[in-house]
């Protein structure tokens, strides 16, 4: 029989509840602390890992990085990347309102879905620091307030060099300088025009695309942003030190 002074089934199963809510709030607690914590030392401090990274060194692959200040790349390469994957990088606020909108119109005039993402360079900067790869509406949802919020805090030098810092350009090879030391065997700041392109034109599927080694369809790619770098210069002053 249960003693006079044992709390009922029911008690130990509120109990129960209770801890475990208590569990939940301070792991959502830290989740939610962690990306605005660190957003504010990377400020000033190099990123030693990634989230992404982390999950990349999980499922098997290796990790060749190595953090070099944006003054030792080519200036070729941020000009490269802006052009391809953020246009509008100098202008926005973290979310590029206006391609966001188009690429939700998109989503409710075609039956098919949108054909493209509306992911701007702080976006992916949040996704690959803080968050996970993969095509989500959570994880797109969680990239937003914290991109805000990371182009609140950083100036937009800080942006550029972070995310040309860790993003992956072949399997586990992240940043600037290891991917120009494995697809060319130079330093990032010796990168020629077309190798920025180059580098930049594989960034939407570095896992299967090769910079060093390019199909025709990189190739076509990388003339193509480089005839758009070739017009970017007034839109890059955000870059000036």
């Amino acid at each position: 029989t249960q003693p006079m002074d044992a709390p009922s089934p029911a008690i130990v199963r509120r109990q129960g509840l209770r801890r475990w809510l208590r569990i939940g709030f301070h792991v959502m607690a830290f989740l939610v602390a962690w990306p605005i914590v660190m957003t504010l030392v990377y400020a000033v401090v190099p990123p030693p890992i990634s989230n992404v990274m982390v999950l990349r060194l999980l499922t098997g692959n290796g990790l060749d990085k190595s953090w070099v200040g944006l003054e030792q790349m080519s200036p070729l390469l941020a000009r490269a990347v802006i052009a391809s994957e953020d246009a509008r990088f100098c202008e926005h606020s973290g979310v590029d309102w206006i391609e966001f909108q188009d690429v939700v119109d998109e989503v409710f005039d075609d039956d098919e879905g949108p054909v493209r993402g509306a992911s701007t360079i702080p976006m992916q900067a949040a996704k690959n620091l803080f968050l996970w790869d993969g095509r989500s509406f959570v994880r797109k949802g969680l990239e937003l307030p914290v991109a805000l919020w990371m182009d609140l805090v950083w100036s937009k030098r800080r942006m550029i060099e972070v995310y040309l810092n860790i993003v992956e350009w072949a399997p586990g090879v992240y940043g600037a300088e290891a991917a120009s030391r494995h697809h060319f065997g130079k330093p990032a700041s010796k990168l020629s025009m077309r190798e920025a392109a180059l580098l930049a034109a594989v960034l939407p599927n570095p896992l299967k695309r090769k910079a060093g080694r390019p199909s025709k369809r990189v190739s076509s790619i990388a003339r193509r942003i480089m005839a758009r770098m070739n017009r970017m210069g007034p839109y890059l002053s955000c870059l000036n030190p």
